[in-house]
């Protein structure tokens, strides 16, 4: 009689919301949003549709717990790792070095995810009540407060960063280096090759038409997706210090 409840006991750890979202999770990496469904995934835990629909509810509800489980385990990471200082803003541990951090963080989970660029964009432009919105807004609109920005200007600078962050994770989503499809990049070489050619075109265009794009081509063979990102948000923030110095000064 003391197997049963045992048993039992395993079969309800197997059938929780937690695993069927990490069993979500995990095809969504190795296959794509296409391979989501309810079929793949009762055939993954050895239960029935009955059983995911009790814990879940839709596949588009388990599609929004799979983002904001993503997005919550990367915002959380942050808590426990020391942020590096931003180069230009101020020491390590500043309003400005947390938004840093948080952007990085949500930017190394979209690489790791590549199927969560899309996702992202759409939870956060069409769902801006959602868990995934709420948490995004908020990891980088409480370092902002900090920055000394006025209020009225909160929502207006905040939204600056996270538009930049949709639009780089987007255009990453849609490179070698990160697939938008779930497939598995082929690494860096496919990367390489994909930037060699790319600037190879761009150096071979008229010079007298195109002066500024071949001076940058091999500014376009040799840059990290990482890095660039990083640049961005730093012009971005060196701009809201600049539009408040006084307040900036004060937060400090």
């Amino acid at each position: 009689m003391a197997t049963q409840p045992r048993q039992s006991q395993r079969r309800r750890q197997v059938l929780s919301r937690e695993r069927i979202v990490e069993a979500a999770i995990e095809l969504l990496d190795t296959a794509g949003e296409g391979a989501l469904t309810v079929r793949t995934l009762t055939e993954r835990l050895s239960t029935g549709s009955g059983a995911i629909y009790h814990h879940v509810g839709t596949m588009n509800e388990l599609l929004e717990a799979a983002i904001d489980s993503v997005i919550a385990d990367a915002l959380a990471a942050l808590s426990t790792e020391p942020a590096a200082p931003v180069r230009g803003l101020g020491a390590a541990g500043t309003p400005e070095d947390e938004i840093r951090a948080v952007a990085l963080g949500l930017f190394d989970a979209v690489t790791e995810h590549p199927w969560l660029a899309a996702q992202v964009a759409v939870q956060i432009t069409r769902n801006p009540w959602g868990s995934v919105t709420r948490r995004v807004f908020e990891s980088i609109g409480r370092p902002m407060r900090a920055l000394g920005v006025p209020q009225r200007d909160w929502f207006a600078t905040t939204s600056t960063l996270v538009h930049y962050f949709l639009g780089a994770i987007a255009q990453n989503a849609h490179t070698p280096h990160g697939t938008s499809d779930g497939r598995t990049p082929e690494g860096e070489a496919e990367r390489a090759e994909f930037l060699d050619t790319a600037a190879g075109a761009w150096q071979d265009l008229d010079p007298d038409d195109y002066p500024f794009i071949r001076a940058i081509a091999d500014q376009v063979r040799e840059h990290d997706d990482r890095e660039q990102f990083l640049t961005g948000i730093n012009l971005v923030l060196r701009g809201i210090i600049a539009s408040y110095p006084t307040r900036h000064e004060i937060a400090r």
